[in-house]
């Protein structure tokens, strides 16, 4: 008979599993390690939970797709609201590197933090789709493990920082228009954001039901007049019904790209609707009050109401870093410490005596957007 084959000790079966253990789990955090271990600081306090497969666990590596993934099939799986709503922003090198900034917060990390400091933001991040202008901020957006998507341009580097009004600035915001127009014709909703616009409160609470209304923009300044066609509107947030009517705008908006030379698209948007173009569509537009959906251009807001902030009225990445910064402390120091929601406006709190008493959360000046035109 043949002999019987030698059994292992428990032992060392014991010893040789955990080996294979330690190893497993030695890869797995090296893997997890962030390459800039500042912006998790940032976004994710190390004190709260936060969901392990958002920033890079070793689990669902293949959750998103590769760089050459088509937009449609990225859309088909980021998940969306019911009515197939989803956000939309772009982002570039400058929105996402660390060393523009000598170290500070970039862009993209103020913008991201909004979301986790904001009232009930926090699941909209699964809404989102970033769409990265170049391979760095395609690489740092997949780090991040959001909902991403590559914009390819041909000959254009998108990658330096664009400054307000400047040819490449152009360039990009007529790619991106072209890029929301491709959204629409595939049958979705957006909201579209700048990453300069901090939501500190659900937009949605604010934005009309109606599902007759085809647009809702919002304004650099508000004349309190809602479908008012002199409303100086502001492209770096609007929602977005995908229908015949905004479709055919879109087309008509991105193909007077060629025939606008030196005009950003929000100028040439904005002589279409002066020149009737929503009435020529049978287009329904309503155009977002400042008091809920804020920015630098105009100066009241309401702490109480306020739904976003855009630095607005601000020509530089470093500025407009700055001073939204300093928004997101203001607005923590609200929460922090607003004894009632109610009876606050601006920084002062209505007792139940009748009077006024301020408190430590007034709003801070945009002084280095304002500097940054000098």
């Amino acid at each position: 008979m043949a002999e019987k084959p030698k059994s292992w000790p428990a032992s060392m079966i014991i010893s040789v599993t955990l080996g294979i253990l330690f190893v497993a789990t030695l890869a797995c955090f090296t893997i997890w390690m962030p390459i800039q271990p500042y912006s998790y600081s940032l976004i994710f306090p190390s004190s709260l939970n936060v969901n392990p497969k958002r920033i890079g666990s070793c689990e669902d590596h293949n959750l998103q797709g590769g760089e050459d993934e088509t937009l449609e099939s990225i859309l088909a799986r980021t998940p969306m609201t019911q009515n197939k709503t989803l956000i939309i922003a772009v982002v570039n090198k400058a929105y996402v590197e660390h060393e523009v900034y000598n170290g500070s917060a970039t862009m993209l990390d103020t913008f991201l933090q909004s979301f986790w400091l904001g009232e009930n933001t926090r699941p909209l991040l699964d809404n989102l789709l970033l769409v990265a202008a170049d391979q760095t901020a395609y690489d740092r957006c997949r780090f991040l493990r959001l909902n991403c998507f590559k914009m390819r341009t041909e000959g254009v580097d998108f990658g330096g920082e664009k400054l307000y009004m400047s040819n490449d600035f152009i360039k990009m915001m007529w790619r991106r228009t072209e890029l929301l127009l491709h959204v629409l014709k595939l049958g979705f909703n957006f909201i579209f954001t700048d990453t300069d616009v901090l939501w500190l409160r659900n937009p949605y609470m604010n934005l009309s039901n109606d599902m007759n209304i085809d647009l809702q923009i919002s304004c650099d300044k508000f004349n309190n007049h809602l479908s008012s066609k002199n409303a100086l509107i502001n492209t770096g947030f609007y929602f977005v019904r995908s229908n015949n009517r905004t479709i055919a705008l879109f087309d008509k908006w991105h193909s007077m790209k060629d025939n606008s030379t030196g005009k950003k698209e929000q100028d040439v948007l904005l002589d279409l609707i002066r020149d009737n173009i929503f009435g020529r569509l049978n287009l329904t537009a309503r155009y977002l009050d400042s008091l809920y959906f804020n920015g630098f251009c105009s100066p009241r807001r309401d702490i109480r109401v306020v739904t976003t902030v855009h630095a607005n009225c601000c020509r530089s990445i470093r500025a407009k870093v700055s001073d939204l910064t300093a928004v997101l402390r203001d607005w923590q120091a609200f929460k922090k410490s607003a004894p009632s929601r109610e009876g606050v406006v601006n920084g002062t709190t209505s007792t139940a005596g009748g009077r006024n008493r301020t408190v430590s959360y007034d709003w801070s000046k945009p002084v280095n957007c304002a500097n940054s035109w000098k």
